[in-house]
């Protein structure tokens, strides 16, 4: 074909090209626009969407694309627990005798059956260790002053895979990426404390709880140093074994908390469970045994002793979202794929049932791509216009109270209690905040000067600028829509 009849259609879809990138770019307020462009992170990719109260779009950057949500993931997560599940669903788990009792000693087993609960722990009770004293309790009160048999943890409600697909290794050794297990204690952490006393060149000393726990070797490689050197943390869990290498450095008179992972939880669990009934008087001379067999499973010639009920699940929530756990968002996930297949719980299933609910609140699904419910698997992509919809489309839902009230209130508490502090947005915005390598995410509610309420979502991502710089833009953005509307 003769190239002067190819050049006007070349130099037409140019024209229509950047057209419609400025088309998309033009419905974007220039304060706004600004903020970004003269920003240190001006390269990296942003997306902003904001929409009043009836739902029509005000503001709009690059809505359409796929992004890395980070934790703003579980804005729609925890709606699919409450919807699913119910506010009100709590967890039973129960601990079982198998044998007889013998004057005070108890012949036979004890067996506790996991129940995907990931509340046992001093989050939601003022003493960590509050479950085993209970139970320490029944078993005395029963005038048993010895175990002759073993305790068995039965975890075969959830699959045996531990982690997600796409959580980095070099996460797995902190609080924030836990092995799921349907057995858990302490959120599967042990809680490490350092105190940097001593002259500079030596060892720091460290303790840890549960009890000092041999369940764990912590090697301790790490230096004071003088007091004017910055603290530099260095934790490792060498994986597929409980040697947790410690290299920090730490100058004198610094003191350190860190919770850091442990494997093998629901033997994390007994193995606390027995050594806190040692402790407290009740002896034992068995084996430490885990059964993950879930068609295994059965109640029959089995004694039930005692049966704690978790607090309900709105309450769940709401701490799942003021401090963005990981571990209880994906601990639910399989919770789902349990009561929705009434099938062994799994990431997968329950990233199903996800999705399902994803579509039913309006989302491109076919766009949606999820490896964790958490948002911390790097390859999680979904839509920003989606997300920002959604949390306009839900408020009709009855549950929708529930997940408004686990949103952090900007300046106040959670997440964003460290932000907004001293200007107009604090207690004017309240959402969730979301945060991995090269991503930063805030989405929520504002309530600008005028009485007025928008949906905001502004996530960036493929940043190499200091995060509290990106948190800037972010603030001066919401500062903006709170005048500007």
């Amino acid at each position: 074909m003769n190239a002067r009849f190819l050049l006007p259609g070349f130099y037409l879809a140019i024209f229509l090209l950047l057209f419609l990138q400025a088309a998309a770019y033009a419905q974007l307020s220039s304060q706004i626009r600004y903020a970004i462009d003269r920003s240190q992170a001006s390269d990296a990719f942003w997306v902003v969407q904001v929409r009043d109260s009836s739902g029509a779009l005000l503001e709009d950057l690059n809505g359409g694309k796929l992004v890395r949500p980070a934790s703003n993931l579980k804005l729609v997560s925890s709606g699919a627990f409450l919807e699913k599940l119910g506010t009100d669903y709590r967890f039973k788990t129960r601990l079982y005798g198998r044998g007889e009792q013998v004057g005070d000693r108890w012949r036979g087993d004890l067996i506790i059956r996991g129940s995907g609960d990931p509340s046992i722990n001093g989050d939601f009770y003022e003493d960590p260790l509050f479950l085993f004293e209970k139970w320490f309790r029944v078993l005395a009160s029963m005038g048993i002053r010895e175990i002759d048999g073993n305790i068995i943890a039965w975890d075969g409600l959830f699959d045996d895979i531990p982690y997600p697909r796409g959580w980095e290794w070099d996460d797995l050794s902190y609080y924030y990426a836990p092995e799921i297990n349907a057995l858990s204690f302490n959120s599967n952490v042990v809680n490490l404390e350092v105190v940097a006393e001593g002259e500079a060149g030596s060892t720091p000393q460290i303790q840890w709880f549960p009890f000092n726990t041999p369940y764990v070797e912590f090697i301790n490689e790490q230096v004071i140093t003088p007091p004017s050197a910055g603290y530099n943390e260095s934790y490792r869990r060498i994986l597929g074994t409980n040697t947790i290498v410690l290299r920090s450095t730490l100058p004198q008179g610094y003191y350190e908390t860190e919770p850091l992972s442990v494997m093998a939880p629901s033997l994390y669990f007994i193995d606390t469970f027995s050594r806190y009934l040692e402790q407290s008087g009740i002896r034992f001379s068995g084996q430490l045994l885990t059964d993950s067999d879930y068609y295994s499973w059965s109640d029959d010639n089995l004694e039930l002793i005692d049966t704690h009920t978790s607090e309900p699940l709105f309450r769940m929530v709401e701490w799942l979202n003021q401090e963005s756990d990981n571990f209880f968002t994906e601990m639910l996930t399989k919770v789902l794929a349990v009561e929705e297949y009434d099938a062994q719980g799994s990431t997968e299933l329950g990233l199903n049932v996800i999705k399902e609910f994803m579509h039913s609140t309006g989302f491109d699904t076919l766009s949606v791509m999820l490896r964790d419910a958490s948002g911390m698997a790097p390859s999680t992509l979904l839509k920003a216009s989606d997300l920002n919809r959604y949390l306009v489309t839900i408020q009709k839902e009855p549950w929708f109270s529930y997940l408004y009230e686990s949103l952090s209130i900007g300046g106040v508490n959670g997440t964003l209690g460290h932000r907004f502090r001293n200007g107009s947005l604090r207690e004017n915005f309240i959402g969730k905040t979301g945060f991995s390598s090269g991503v930063r995410s805030l989405s929520g509610y504002l309530q600008t000067e005028s009485g007025k309420w928008l949906t905001v979502t502004i996530v960036t991502n493929n940043y190499t600028a200091r995060t509290s710089h990106v948190d800037w833009v972010h603030e001066r953005i919401l500062e903006y829509l709170y005048n500007g509307y």
